[in-house]
C-alpha cells in the first residue's frame, strides 16, 4: 500500500536587504560581489580584531580555512553556519558571518557597480600601457632595422 502526499510547491526564499541565509551557494554569491570592506571579528560579543581589506576570494570548501591577513580576506562559506544580512540606521547593508559564538562582520566600502567600473578602468589602463609598450618596441625594432641597413 502506497501513500501519496499532496505535492506542495514551496517558493524559494526572497530576501531583500535583511534576512538569514544558510544556503552556502547563496552565501557565496552575495559575498563574491564584495571588494573593499571594513571588518570586525568578535568572539562571544568581545571584539578580537578589526580593520579594512579587500575580499580576494570567496569559496566553498569544507577542508580550507577563512583567512584574514595583510589587508586581504579569503572567505570560505563553510567556516560559517549562516550569513545574516542587516542594515544600519543609515540604510547601509552589511554582512554578519556567524559560527557559534563567533561573528565576522563585513561592511562594504564600495558597491558592486563601483568595483566593476574600477576593474574596467584598470583593464583599460593596462591595455593602454600595453599599446604604448608594443608601440615603443615596434619603433625600436624599426630603428634597429634602419640602422642595420646603413653601410659601414
Amino acid at each position: 500500500m502506497s501513500h501519496h502526499l499532496p505535492e506542495s510547491k514551496i517558493p524559494a526564499p526572497c530576501i531583500i536587504n535583511t534576512g538569514v541565509i544558510v544556503n552556502k551557494l547563496d552565501m557565496r554569491r552575495l559575498l563574491a560581489d564584495l571588494g573593499r570592506v571594513r571588518y570586525s571579528y568578535t568572539q562571544d560579543g568581545k571584539l578580537q580584531s578589526e580593520g579594512e581589506g579587500d575580499v580576494m576570494e570567496v569559496f566553498a570548501n569544507p577542508r580550507r580555512s577563512t583567512l584574514v591577513a595583510n589587508h586581504s580576506l579569503y572567505l570560505n562559506v563553510y567556516s560559517f553556519d549562516y550569513l545574516e544580512l542587516k542594515q544600519s540606521p543609515q540604510q547601509q547593508t552589511y554582512f554578519d558571518l556567524v559560527q557559534e559564538g563567533n561573528c565576522l562582520r563585513l561592511i562594504p566600502l564600495s558597491t558592486p557597480m563601483q568595483e566593476q567600473k574600477e576593474r574596467s578602468l584598470n583593464a583599460s589602463a593596462i591595455e593602454a600601457m600595453m599599446e604604448q609598450v608594443l608601440s615603443a618596441k615596434w619603433d625600436a625594432e624599426i630603428e634597429i632595422d634602419d640602422d642595420s641597413s646603413e653601410p659601414f
